[in-house]
């Protein structure tokens, strides 16, 4: 939790020296933040066993950042963060939530307006006095409104990659107290929805006082809310409560499927228990005074008449008659995963090498790996032309040589633009060299929605595109998805043979559960990927994985779930 919690302060840090425009450092802090949120070992006991020199070994750590570091860990806050935000009392966390706000376009708010947070932000953008400011005009102040509504609507949800990692931790160390005979994560984190709006535990224990009182004294806890024998509830400094419930035993199962939800799952299920004469609650199944089921989640379905739901389902989206008539899906899990096919490398801005990233594939077992890097009209990722991706080739043949005997296969792929009217950024001379070609869209997004789906099918019509990137455009809590008839998208997608991507990306997690569903309805492939950056997120398959399960996606449906000979075979 530390690491995360630094690595936000680390973030806030670079934007306020952005906006004071000072040079090299913003960088240096925004690094630094990456390489924790990506650390695998807590900063508090590498420096428990190391002090400063050791903090120092983490990627991009000097003196004055590494001191920082140690500061946090010994006193809780950081003082050079602190006079930071003093000097410039705007509320950045907020503002840079909001699509289209920089450090930059923040500072000008800020001077012109006195603009310090999102309420003073609308009130600015109703009132038209953002259009006359240099740099902006009617339609960034037309599309700000846009961003503050959107704003609104996911403020106080967490994304599903920020808060499960803290999540985790908290269930390590109530796994391990040995007062606890079972601790269980439920509510929407369990059901692996996009954001989440506090974490729930759930609990047995005959010893309901010493949980409770090691459960309000664990580390990170900022208020206590309420302490009880049943029921606790907290604050933690990443800003998000924390809820704990202690059950017996003999209902723990009726208990875990209560506090899992949906609510709207649970409805069903006990307007089911009722047609059948019984009763159905969090402390079990009863006829009468008698229970009949509630120790565990299998044995109540069952009771019920029904299979077991996986958490992912439990939304009443046709699970239920599921359930009743045997026809629940076979849900992917993340051992039928054998490859990432979208994952970048130092080539175009990635931090690792190929070599790094393949090696880090090997050890989760893949038999192949995907790296497609940005091509050239991405110039912020510094895309590669078409001389650079045959150099670039070069380099993946000689180290298939190397992999040879371990059975696993480098598979040369690229993230190719699709420009504004539909054409692709690089020549099919180049692509045709390719083992695949992935396209995306990066620029224009807020084009007409007729506009958008035919820019896309376009780039779909064109033979040596295999896969198309995000393809909704939507960033989680930051940007609505682009305008797009996706019942098109489909059916070109069948037509053309296209697979479309659910980027496991925290941030994106597009497509959406409901689109994924779509295209397992309508026959259209998908493929499960990263979009990794470093080899680190590698480990953001967990997340698309669960957004494919709450799209009721099999093994079938997923194209990275077959062989290499397979796959090979497929594309061409």
């Amino acid at each position: 939790m530390q690491n995360l919690n630094i690595s936000k302060i680390f973030h806030e840090i670079a934007e306020y020296l952005e906006m004071e425009e000072v040079a090299f450092k913003p960088y240096a802090y925004h690094r630094v933040a990456v390489a924790l949120e990506n650390l695998k070992d807590d900063v508090g006991e590498i420096y428990e066993k190391g002090g400063l020199k050791k903090i120092k070994e983490i990627p991009g750590v000097g003196k004055a950042i590494g001191l920082n570091i140690v500061e946090y860990i010994e006193t809780g806050k950081i003082d050079y963060y602190e006079k930071l935000k003093k000097k410039s009392p705007v509320n950045l966390g907020e503002l840079t939530s909001v699509e289209g706000l920089g450090p930059k376009r923040i500072k000008v708010l800020y001077k012109k307006l006195d603009i310090k947070n999102v309420k003073e932000l609308e009130r600015a953008v109703k009132l038209h006095k953002i259009a006359p400011l240099f740099g902006f005009g009617e339609k960034t102040e037309e599309n700000l409104l846009e961003a503050i509504k959107f704003f609104k609507k996911a403020k106080g949800r967490i994304l599903l990659g920020e808060i499960l990692p803290i999540a985790k931790d908290f269930y390590k160390k109530l796994k391990n107290f040995k007062w606890i005979n079972k601790v269980t994560i439920v509510g929407s984190l369990r059901r692996k929805k996009e954001t989440i709006g506090d974490v729930d535990f759930l609990v047995s224990s005959k010893y309901p006082k010493k949980v409770m009182e090691f459960f309000v004294s664990m580390p990170g806890i900022e208020k206590v809310w309420g302490k009880g024998l049943t029921k606790s509830s907290v604050r933690i400094k990443e800003g998000f409560d924390i809820d704990i419930r202690i059950v017996s035993q003999k209902s723990y199962g009726s208990a875990l499927q209560y506090f899992t939800g949906s609510k709207t799952h649970n409805i069903a299920t006990r307007k089911i228990a009722m047609s059948k004469g019984l009763k159905l609650n969090e402390y079990g199944l009863f006829r009468g005074d008698k229970m009949i089921a509630g120790k565990d989640e299998v044995s109540l379905y069952k009771a019920l008449k029904m299979k077991w739901v996986p958490p992912e389902l439990r939304e009443d989206q046709g699970e239920i008659e599921a359930s009743l008539k045997n026809k629940l899906p076979q849900l992917i899990e993340q051992k039928d995963i054998k490859g990432d096919l979208h994952c970048h490398s130092e080539w175009n801005g990635g931090k690792h090498s190929i070599l790094e990233m393949a090696e880090e594939a090997i050890k989760k077992g893949y038999s192949y790996l995907g790296i497609s890097d940005h091509t050239k009209f991405l110039k912020i990722e510094y895309g590669l032309d078409e001389k650079e991706l045959s150099l670039q080739r070069k380099e993946i043949n000689k180290l298939n040589l190397k992999f040879k005997s371990k059975k696993f296969k480098i598979l040369q792929g690229a993230e190719v633009n699709i420009l504004k009217n539909g054409l692709l950024d690089i020549k099919d001379i180049a692509l045709k060299e390719l083992d695949y070609a992935i396209a995306g869209v990066h620029s224009s997004l807020k084009m007409p929605k007729e506009k958008m789906t035919e820019r896309i099918i376009r780039a779909m019509k064109n033979p040596y595109i295999k896969i198309i990137a995000h393809p909704t455009g939507r960033v989680l809590k930051k940007r609505e998805r682009y305008q797009l008839d996706f019942n098109k998208i489909l059916r070109a997608a069948k037509e053309f043979k296209v697979i479309l991507e659910i980027n496991s990306s925290p941030v994106r997690l597009d497509l959406n559960d409901q689109y994924i569903r779509s295209c397992k309805d309508f026959g259209v492939k998908m493929v499960i990927n990263t979009d990794a950056h470093r080899k680190e997120q590698l480990n953001w398959l967990e997340f698309g994985i669960g957004q494919a399960r709450r799209g009721w996606a099999e093994k079938k449906d997923i194209i990275n779930t077959r062989s290499l000979l397979q796959l090979t075979k497929f594309f061409k």
